[in-house]
């Protein structure tokens, strides 16, 4: 009873305009367009106008702060009030990734203006003993400041807000969590939540807010600040990739630019030696977003999980002494090598728990156990309700109450379903996707049946769904289509890391293996490395199953969902495998009846299907599969059956196609023509690929290649004979697509029946 049953979805091959695909591939020129198209106008970037500003931060307008109104402009008053009487001043963080690098951005930001220890402190509660937001203990710490600034927390802390000003203490609240219905008595409060939700910041998490109170304070005092307020960015990228917020508009901009910071910290230019060293550790190099959400953002998280008290994290973000940042690092490993280990034991528990329930009548998933850690169970929380498609609520019992984490899915509004059971809860705060709870041990079961209750009252009971952005082959796991997937990155809420169907496929599993921390010692968590491979390669492509056995991989035919990844460490391209399944029966007669073999005697009209018309001929056999599928969606497109008509291929030496090229070269350079693309496949018999690398080598041989209105024009500058590693990559082009001319030309029909049948594409009635 307790297996998840996903259904998988499919983004349909919908048509997307040329003019787009056209407007997609000028604004990237490096790309070839076969991906990257499909991708924004399955997302809802559509507008040729907002391309720039979405693939390119450059060409991105931001907003000002300024544009927070009111609430902005009195913040920064007091801020000001606050400097000019040498006020004491005391930041209020949280323990998560968002909350400390709030932090860490207030911090840095604000002690351009405020001496630090002297006249700023920040506090952050700790995560086991304390909860989310502000607290009268931890108020009664900071009697001695004038002004609390929150971040990231806030809210919903009346009691507490009105606890600190009884003392005499101002607050300002920073946040992007869920806003009460009427107002708090604070100074101000910064909060995406109170603007409207096609605001370019409506999606701002804490840290990002945080940076743009500190980007208002610079624009009012630009002459004190001595650091440039960009340095902050990188703060403000992991804040933002690490929480669950959506990114786009000011979210996506910030993003972008925190990246491009954070990359620096792998190189010569690194500013934060905290940060440079855990690259180090997680083995990545902070260029991709994946470096946060699998590396930096699970090790500060791990701090305050394991430990509870995320103090240090902030020095380490922030501090410039080396050898302490060294020392807080592997602090911070250690923790996050823990972390896995329990959150591997935390997931097969509640799994077990889960193989007792009827998930047929379940709507949302609440289990809790008086063993587990606290500190997992947002992580173990989240795998379940993705794992299984339903709203999950782990809670672990502390004396009288039980306390936890709730993960969404499927665009559920999880505050809101908890927000309605409000009165059995003790505390509870967080936002559509995430949530923190705490109530009585005696509410538990009432509550269990209340939010289920409520949830099948509101909708129909979602269906657990995996969706596939698009659908390929082994084949096409190369760097074109790499390439194209990072333009759509900062991936994250609203903009997920393509997920990529492979129909018909099989593994080979290696070894199921344990990690290692830095130390060298095993960890409780486990990967199983693989080869992939389907029926348009001869070498299996590499990929990873995080927390799987090796048996747990299907024997035989299967379909997968993967993403496609880039293993900096062992400079590879691999796959990370997501969701498999057995393969479902294929109609093959459905698809392949579009498909006509004419490559022996059949060449006249009486072979043809008498209900479809002319034909679409392929005369020269493909150089790559990718070249085959293309044909024969154009195929299905235009309602006409695909002949494979072509000969045997002419196969000429690499070394003497080369010759030949030069050739051509030199007489385009000597007199002036020109010569379109398909002249130089026809005389050279090679295709795209080869022919992109033959340029290429020309341009490294002394030519200067021009490519305009179609065709090329060739002009010789000056001769350099020292390109034999671009001589060599044009002859290992030219081989590989003779390898797929070959293969075509002889590749029994039932083959390429069978291939084309698992194909994703729509045929019209």
């Amino acid at each position: 009873m307790g297996d998840p049953v996903l259904q998988w979805q499919v983004y349909g091959d919908s048509e997307v305009p040329e003019a787009f695909v056209q407007a997609v591939k000028q604004q990237a020129p490096g790309i070839e367009g076969r991906y990257l198209p499909q991708l924004l106008w399955q997302r809802g970037i559509r507008e040729v106008e907002r391309l720039a500003g979405y693939l390119f931060a450059a060409s991105y307008q931001p907003t000002s702060a300024i544009a927070f109104g009111k609430e902005m402009q009195w913040a920064v008053q007091r801020l000001v009030q606050a400097i000019e009487r040498d006020e004491t001043i005391a930041i209020w963080g949280d323990f998560d990734a968002d909350g400390v690098t709030s932090t860490a951005v207030l911090w840095d930001g604000l002690g351009q203006f405020f001496p630090q220890h002297e006249k700023l402190f920040y506090y952050i509660p700790n995560r086991l003993t304390e909860s989310h937001g502000l607290s009268k203990t931890g108020i009664d710490q900071l009697k001695h400041v004038h002004l609390i600034v929150t971040c990231d927390t806030g809210s919903t802390n009346l009691d507490e807000i009105q606890y600190a000003q009884s003392l005499g203490i101002d607050v300002i609240v920073t946040d992007h969590h869920t806003l009460p219905e009427l107002r708090l008595p604070v100074i101000a409060i910064v909060n995406p939540r109170s603007l409207d939700q096609n605001h370019p910041f409506a999606s701002l998490s804490g840290v990002a807010v945080a940076y743009k109170l500190v980007e208002a304070l610079y624009e009012a005092l630009p002459d004190v600040p001595e650091k440039p307020i960009e340095q902050l960015l990188d703060l403000v990228a992991i804040g933002l990739i690490a929480d669950l917020v959506e990114l786009k508009g000011d979210c996506r901009y910030l993003a972008q630019k925190g990246i491009e910071q954070l990359q620096k910290q792998s190189t010569k230019e690194a500013t934060r030696p905290g940060i440079t060293r855990l690259l180090e550790l997680c083995k990545r190099s902070g260029d991709r977003p994946t470096d946060i959400s699998f590396g930096l953002g699970p090790r500060i998280n791990a701090v305050s999980r394991i430990q509870g008290d995320a103090h240090f994290c902030v020095e380490l973000l922030t501090s410039q002494d080396v050898q302490r940042c060294r020392e807080l690092a592997e602090q911070t490993e250690l923790a996050n090598t823990r972390r896995k280990a329990l959150q591997k034991d935390v997931l097969q528990q509640a799994k077990a728990k889960l193989s007792q329930l009827d998930l047929s009548t379940t709507g949302v998933i609440v289990l809790w156990d008086e063993q587990w850690s606290a500190g997992v169970l947002g992580l173990v929380a989240g795998q379940i309700a993705q794992e299984y498609g339903k709203p999950t609520i782990l809670l672990t019992i502390d004396g009288e109450f039980a306390r936890g984490s709730a993960r969404s899915t499927n665009q559920i509004d999880l505050y809101q379903l908890v927000k309605d059971q409000e009165h059995l809860l003790h505390r509870f705060g967080g936002h559509p996707f995430a949530a923190g709870l705490s109530l009585a041990i005696d509410n538990l079961e009432l509550f269990a049946q209340a939010i289920n209750q409520r949830l099948l009252q509101s909708s129909e009971p979602p269906i657990p769904t995996i969706q596939a952005d698009l659908c390929v082959t082994v084949s096409e796991l190369n760097l074109e289509l790499y390439k194209e997937i990072r333009l759509i990155e900062p991936c994250g809420m609203g903009n997920p890391i393509p997920k990529l169907l492979i129909r018909n496929c099989w593994f080979q599993a290696g070894r199921n293996t344990k990690l290692q921390d830095f130390r060298g010692r095993k960890v409780e968590y486990i990967r199983t490395p693989f080869t992939i491979w389907d029926e348009t390669v001869e070498k299996g492509f590499p990929g990873i199953w995080w927390g799987h056995y090796a048996y747990e991989l299907p024997s035989g035919r299967c379909d997968a969902i993967v993403e496609l990844e880039n293993n900096v460490q062992q400079k590879r391209y691999e796959v990370r495998l997501i969701a498999v399944r057995a393969c479902e029966q294929v109609n093959v007669a459905a698809q392949s009846q579009w498909l006509l073999d004419w490559r022996s005697d059949r060449t006249t009209e009486d072979a043809l299907p008498p209900a479809h018309g002319n034909v679409l001929e392929l005369k020269t056999a493909p150089a790559n599969w990718i070249e085959f599928q293309t044909w024969f969606r154009r195929a299905i497109h235009q309602q006409r059956p695909l002949a494979i008509a072509y000969p045997p291929p002419t196969l000429m030496p690499a070394a003497e196609i080369w010759q030949t090229l030069v050739g051509i070269a030199k007489y385009l350079s000597r007199t002036g023509k020109t010569a379109t693309r398909q002249q130089l496949y026809d005389r050279l018999h090679i295709g795209d690929v080869a022919l992109k690398a033959g340029i290429q080598a020309l341009e490294q041989f002394g030519f200067q290649v021009t490519y305009a209105d179609q065709r090329f024009r060739m002009t010789l500058k000056d001769s350099d004979q020292s390109v034999n590693a671009a001589i060599e990559q044009f002859f290992t082009a030219v081989r590989e697509e003779q390898f797929y001319r070959q293969y075509f030309a002889q590749v029994p029909f039932s083959t390429l029946q069978a291939v084309v049948a698992q194909w994703d594409i729509p045929t019209r009635n």
